[in-house]
């Protein structure tokens, strides 16, 4: 039996640390909230000064739990599931982000959120928060972007024509009936391919997202979101023209990812902008280093 204890010990010592998807505390309420067109699944809880967290592909808003655990202490966390992502709606239009972003506006103002708050994203995330704060500056305080670029800024073309980025491309009736019972496979592709080390995404997680990326129309509308892109980056130019954003940004690549080069990218857009690297980590911070891309957000959000 004292064998067996030790073995067991070794064995837990020994395994990598890896995220795994935990529910939101009870506190939190959940709402789904009109927006005009479509219906956002939307999660709030805490109080204080507030936050947006804002998922992108692969995930939904249940990637920000570690996050709004430790802010909802004081601030209140606004977690919605993207437009077609998630527990959200499927209408048939308004994937672009410019179009999302107001929709995003009118949630908060659903929610009495009308006042300054700080946003947070990630991948898909950055280009919905990034047309949400050049159309709301003034109430917008801080934000942090991660780990992905914006369509038509800076070295976009150069992510495009990127081989990892194939799946930018990569849609239509036929491809949704090859995806169709296979989503594990395809989410798989990118939690693997796109991370430092494809172990420290469990299997639970991977299961977890699985299925609500097989939800009806939820692969079809997370295409959708790519085939936006061209138009995001016209809306995109036009936000630029406006001049940059002006409050604090903190960018936050994956050492084995966008690394310090995302800040360079959103320079292009913001005047005020940190680097930080999250070292042993891909493009999956909240799955691959949760604790200290959660520290690093927090001690961005608290500075004063």
């Amino acid at each position: 039996m004292l064998r067996l204890l030790l073995a067991a010990m070794l064995i837990a010592f020994a395994a990598p640390c890896t995220a795994r998807v935990a529910p939101f505390p009870a506190a939190f309420s959940v709402r789904d909230v009109d927006v005009g067109g479509a219906t956002l699944h939307v999660r709030v809880g805490g109080h204080g000064p507030a936050v947006l967290l804002l998922h992108g592909f692969g995930d939904t808003g249940d990637m920000w739990q570690p996050l709004a655990v430790r802010l909802m202490a004081d601030h209140t966390v606004i977690v919605p599931d993207l437009r077609g992502m998630g527990l959200s709606s499927h209408p048939d239009d308004g994937y672009d982000k410019k179009s999302q972003a107001e929709g995003m506006a009118r949630m908060l103002h659903a929610l009495g959120q009308d006042g300054p708050l700080a946003v947070v994203t990630h991948d898909i995330g950055n280009m919905v928060g990034y047309a949400f704060i050049a159309e709301n500056r003034d109430r917008v305080t801080r934000w942090v972007v991660m780990d992905a670029p914006l369509p038509g800024i800076g070295h976009w073309d150069d992510q495009y024509r990127n081989p990892k980025t194939w799946h930018f491309n990569f849609r239509g009736p036929d491809v949704e009936r090859l995806v169709a019972g296979r989503e594990r496979i395809l989410l798989d592709r990118f939690y693997n391919d796109l991370s430092a080390d494809p172990s420290r995404i469990d299997d639970a997680t991977r299961q977890h997202y699985a299925a609500l990326y097989a939800r009806p129309r939820a692969i079809h509308d997370a295409f959708e979101q790519f085939a936006a892109f061209n138009r995001d980056g016209a809306d995109n130019q036009a936000f630029l023209a406006q001049g940059p954003l002006a409050m604090p940004v903190l960018a936050i690549g994956g050492d084995h990812s966008y690394g310090a080069v995302l800040a360079t990218e959103i320079g292009f857009v913001a005047s005020n902008v940190r680097p930080l690297v999250i070292a042993n980590s891909g493009h999956w911070l909240m799955e691959e280093q949760p604790d200290a891309t959660v520290n690093a957000i927090l001690a961005f959000l608290n500075e004063r």
